[in-house]
């Protein structure tokens, strides 16, 4: 069994989190770096962008993770390290100066940026105000504030499950609000564990589970060149390490890492830049989950259908397009689709044609802060969700002047 609890990132034993303000971007006054640390070395894992332009941090995080392992995390907002003056150089700074504050090794620490991309980081703030970061056990909250960049809530999930007979805990934090697109994972997310787990396992296992969590999620179709999802897993609560993709404690802890990962991917979405309504798309009935993927995020990532989200308008033509343009093969006149919320449920096609529906009562159902797009294929018993926004005038005015 697998149940919710507390702790974020520092859920699992031996975990502590901190944050601190160095002033990487001079016009916020709030915590811009993050700290996450195991009190021993762990095995690690991590996924990226597939963004061909990729930062500087993630470079460097590669080459760190060769040997499948690492102690820390340290993630900065407000600059991305990316297409940047002395990036590489800089983003190696980033992680000596948190390897010199915890008394590690610089090659075990993972180093995450994100905020503006094209400029300079200043590394010198960051040397200068890191020793001032305290670390604690309860710090989960502070640093999911202070890697936030125009993300308006802070997204933190935890489990606890058992493996081996041993209590084990799994949780995590996350950033991202725009820019979400990842065909990875998401914008930045530092997930720990204090189950035994192999390299390997963790490694095939976040790859497995980022593809049915993050990478259904879309705010704007815009992939980052900073993507990071990253698992470090400590073992301290003495399990038998898992080391095989089989068995009873390899599937509930690969059902736990989907758990925590589903949960921060709705998160992302629900807080997309600007987006006033969570938007879900749900396709069944289809020939295989390759399909039904296809068409779902196909869904989700039309700006036609995000917009009529935005408006609660019940336009199912433009759900209709949507799918026909993703490169799935379907039969059009087998589609059925429904709105269905906390408001009710009504269906507004049938057979890929248009059905009298109560149009007062489709707004509002889609007038709801979750709204779950229902579509059926009708050939076979394959299903998939992913998950979106809708599309407002504020997206726009956060993007217009980001950078100031």
């Amino acid at each position: 069994m697998i149940y919710e609890t507390e702790g974020g990132v520092c859920a699992a034993a031996g975990f502590q989190a901190g944050s601190v303000r160095c002033g990487i971007k001079a016009s916020s006054e709030k915590d811009d770096t993050a700290v996450i640390w195991s009190e021993t070395p762990c095995a690690a894992a991590a996924v990226y962008t597939r963004n061909r332009v990729k930062a500087a941090p993630i470079q460097v995080t590669r080459e760190h993770l060769e040997d499948g392992k690492a102690q820390a995390v340290i993630i900065n907002s407000g600059n991305a390290n990316a297409c940047a003056p002395d990036g590489r150089e800089n983003a190696v700074r980033e992680g000596r100066a948190c390897a010199n504050l915890l008394g590690i090794r610089e090659e075990d620490v993972i180093v995450c940026s994100t905020g503006v991309i094209g400029q300079r980081l200043n590394i010198e703030a960051i040397e200068e105000h890191l020793p001032g970061l305290s670390l604690s056990p309860k710090g989960s909250d502070l640093a999911a504030a202070a890697i936030m960049t125009t993300d308006t809530v802070p997204k933190t999930a935890a489990v606890e499950f058992t493996a081996g007979g041993k209590t084990c805990r799994l949780g995590g934090i996350c950033k991202g609000s725009g820019m979400i697109h990842p065909n990875m994972g998401t914008m930045l997310c530092v997930l720990t564990t204090d189950c035994a787990v192999s390299t390997f396992v963790l490694q095939e296992t976040l790859r497995e589970k980022t593809a049915v969590s993050f990478n259904r999620v879309s705010v704007d179709g815009d992939t980052s060149t900073n993507d990071t999802c990253c698992i470090l897993a400590n073992g301290m609560v003495g399990n038998q390490e898992i080391c095989s993709r089989a068995g009873e404690d390899y599937e509930t802890f690969a059902a736990a890492l989907e758990t925590v990962c589903v949960t921060l991917a709705r998160k992302i979405a629900a807080d997309g830049e600007g987006a006033g309504r969570l938007m879900t798309c749900t396709v069944s009935g289809a020939a295989d989950e390759a399909k039904a993927e296809c068409l779902a995020k196909a869904v989700c990532s039309s700006s036609l259908v995000k917009a009529a989200m935005f408006g609660a308008d019940a336009n199912w033509g433009r759900i209709l397009c949507a799918m026909g343009y993703s490169g799935a093969e379907f039969d059009p006149e087998q589609v059925d689709v429904s709105f269905s919320s906390p408001a009710g449920e009504i269906a507004v096609c049938a057979d890929g044609r248009a059905v009298d529906f109560d149009e007062e009562k489709a707004r509002e159902i889609l007038s709801q802060p979750e709204v779950t797009i229902l579509i059926s294929l009708r050939e076979g018993e394959a299903s998939v969700t992913a998950w979106g926004c809708d599309l407002t005038y504020e997206y726009v005015r956060i993007n217009g002047d980001y950078r100031t």
